[in-house]
């Protein structure tokens, strides 16, 4: 198996783009990652997405995409995975050029969300849950989220407010990312006057809804090496796992286990430990899978994740940074395209173009990306190698 480096990165403001199409979304990010990374041909594109089919009317966006960016004949898929879809793309554009079919793969995600009314929005997301069990029952997944938020509440003791830091951390690293739907600082007292959803999920501890695209460039690890000169940027860990899409059937609904199969995987192909992560991108849609995440991948004790953002020890000087570009919640979370924005901003802590969220020396990075209410979990962890060669060239 080839060692596969991260070449470019592109990405688009989170937004409610009304006077872009999907195909200029995802390709203003493409044609970003490509103009990064200094190509203009690609042998494949994997693009993910998940409700393109109901929300824009077009399926078939490998092919779409492939022709509208200028790479015709290349192999093209569409990958969709619900929210874990970026993540999906990515894995499967790491492992063609892991095993060598292709040499310079364009990992992408988009989602444009705002060409469907609200109502038929959050329906659609919630397809990504169980149909017969919670869909038609009538819960969301805020409502799902939700529920999952009060059991833990109830088992481990924390009050509403004790989840306040992970809203707090997320829009205060969110002022500083001008790819942020949201750039403004929030105050403790502003998360506690907060409109309720559903209880106890208040308004600054969901997500917002956006459209937007993020991209990267893979290519085997020795071409750069002999190559541009620039940080190398290695992906040393994958991991993906599954768990019951219903949460009532799982063993513990309270524990992560895909969280925790996937980044088992993905720490023991990097041979490392969470004690050597210097980041974690994650996947903060609502403030207790934050929680929870930290719990499964290792970084707090089980039912103790909130502690970490209490202490402060999330913020992009702490123990774990996490949501150092703003996270789902101040970043924005176009379902299909989240994935990709976190490997993008894990590449841009790496290379030290964070600005004033970069986390000092960080060489490994860690990203995950949750589908469902955890029903299935990709882990990624990109690693920045120590030295690199000057350039003689670099892929056409």
């Amino acid at each position: 198996m080839r060692e596969v480096a991260v070449l470019g990165i592109g990405q688009t403001k989170i937004d409610e783009h009304w006077d872009k199409s999907l195909r200029e979304l995802a390709g203003e990010a493409i044609l970003a990652a490509m103009l990064d990374a200094g190509i203009t041909r690609a042998d494949a594109l994997y693009i993910g997405n998940m409700m393109s089919g109901s929300a824009n009317h077009q399926q078939h966006l490998g092919t779409y995409m492939a022709d509208w960016v200028g790479i015709k004949g290349a192999e093209a898929l569409h990958v969709e995975d619900a929210c874990s879809s970026g993540a999906a793309a990515f894995r499967s554009a790491v492992m063609a050029v892991a095993s060598g079919a292709v040499d310079v793969a364009i990992a992408a995600g988009v989602e444009k969300m705002t060409d469907s009314p609200g109502n038929e929005i959050t329906a659609e997301l919630a397809t990504a849950a169980d149909q017969d069990w919670e869909a038609s029952q009538g819960l969301s997944f805020v409502a799902l989220n939700a529920l999952i938020m009060r059991r833990y509440m109830y088992e481990y003791k924390w009050e509403r407010d004790h989840f306040a830091g992970f809203s707090i951390n997320a829009h205060a690293n969110g002022v500083h990312n001008p790819f942020a739907r949201f750039q403004e600082a929030i105050s403790e007292a502003q998360y506690r006057k907060a409109p309720m959803i559903a209880e106890p999920i208040n308004l600054l501890d969901a997500s917002p809804m956006g459209d937007g695209a993020a991209a990267a460039i893979l290519v085997p690890a020795e071409m750069l090496r002999r190559g541009n000169g620039r940080k190398i940027i290695r992906v040393v860990g994958s991991g993906a796992a599954t768990d019951t899409i219903a949460i009532h059937h799982r063993r513990d609904p309270l524990w992560l286990s895909a969280a925790e199969k996937s980044v088992k995987q993905a720490y023991s192909q990097a041979q490392i430990g969470p004690e050597d992560i210097d980041l974690f991108e994650a996947h903060d849609a609502f403030t207790i899978m934050a929680a929870l995440s930290l719990e499964a991948c290792g970084f707090a004790e089980r039912g103790q994740g909130p502690r970490l953002a209490m202490e402060g020890e999330i913020r992009p000087n702490g123990k774990i940074p996490i949501a150092t570009r703003g996270g789902l919640k101040a970043r924005g979370h176009p379902v299909g395209a989240t994935g990709m924005y976190q490997i993008v901003e894990v590449v841009q802590q790496l290379r030290g173009e964070a600005g004033a969220t970069q986390v000092d020396g960080a060489r490994y990075g860690m990203a995950q990306n949750i589908g469902g209410s955890g029903s299935n979990i990709i882990t990624h962890i990109l690693m920045r190698e120590q030295f690199t060669r000057l350039a003689q060239s670099k892929p056409a």
